[in-house]
């Protein structure tokens, strides 16, 4: 789920916004927001952006809700303008804005999800990786990413875990490909902290962690990586992903034939308690 962003210059630019109606209900009442502080300040947009150190197109840009603006933009605007802290208290909720919009529909998903079972055949799932594990994938992609956009989607990807935090905790289920836990993404530093990572998930009460060995005959996930989420209303969701696309399904026949595969693909697993136990054998081998 990976999606391309502009160069960001100098590094004070901001992100053109990709999103859906009640994130534009957000970027605009930020930017009346802005606007509203800064006639109060009695300053044009230019000498405020001169202030703040961006360019009077950005800070129009913002103040017309087109632009995600980053959370030093709106630190320094709140100190130039006065504001008392009431502009810098959008950070947060601005801050998801600038996630990809496939990835805050999908935290949107996992966040009502109540079960969720997952099957990993090339790298560790997304919400189980650390953030360096997650920093290194992305650097690898090709074609490359601007610094920017990598460390906006390891973001992205680690407020996800945020699932882990829920209460009620909801049941996780994961299977990784024993290839997952030895192929060392971002060096063997990355590859034990992440190995590491998995045996602390692994031990809360309400995960399970698989591995499918890679000396198994029958395998009933071949196919490539899925999960499945099921939640607290509503009907089951699917999601697979290819080379270049990710897919959310709700059709029900879709659903059962991967809840079916899921099922089997566990039963196929070593057990968690087994799995655990691989771990830390694989992490003494690393």
């Amino acid at each position: 789920m990976m999606v391309g962003a502009g160069q960001s210059g100098s590094g004070t630019e901001d992100q053109d916004w990709d999103g859906d109606e009640s994130t534009a209900d957000l970027l605009k009442t930020v930017g009346k927001q802005v606007k509203l502080w800064r006639e109060r300040a009695g300053l044009t947009q230019a000498e405020l952006g001169a202030a703040i150190g961006y360019s009077e197109e950005q800070v129009s840009s913002v103040e017309r809700g087109r632009r995600v603006p980053k959370p030093g933009f709106l630190d320094a605007a709140d100190e130039v303008l006065g504001a008392g802290g009431l502009l810098a208290a959008f950070k947060e909720d601005v801050e998801r804005a600038r996630y990809p919009k496939k990835v805050r529909d999908l935290a949107k998903l996992e966040a009502e999800a109540s079960q969720l079972g997952a099957y990993a055949s090339t790298v560790i799932h997304g919400l189980l990786q650390t953030p360096d594990y997650a920093r290194a994938l992305y650097q690898l992609h090709r074609p490359t990413l601007d610094e920017e956009t990598i460390e906006r989607n390891v973001a992205a990807r680690v407020a996800r875990q945020e699932i882990f935090n829920r209460c009620p905790a909801p049941f996780l289920s994961f299977v990784q490909e024993e290839a997952t836990l030895r192929r060392p993404v971002g060096g063997k530093m990355v590859l034990r902290q992440q190995l590491e990572r998995l045996l602390e998930v692994g031990r809360l009460r309400n995960v399970e962690i698989q591995v499918m060995p890679t000396d198994r005959e029958d395998h009933a996930g071949l196919n490539g990586s899925f999960f499945l989420l099921d939640p607290k209303t509503g009907q089951k969701v699917s999601h697979s992903e290819s080379a270049l696309h990710s897919r959310v399904s709700m059709d029900r026949k879709e659903v059962r034939i991967l809840e079916a595969r899921y099922g089997i693909i566990r039963a196929q697993a070593l057990t968690p308690r087994d799995s655990l136990a691989f771990i830390k054998t694989v992490l003494g081998d690393t």
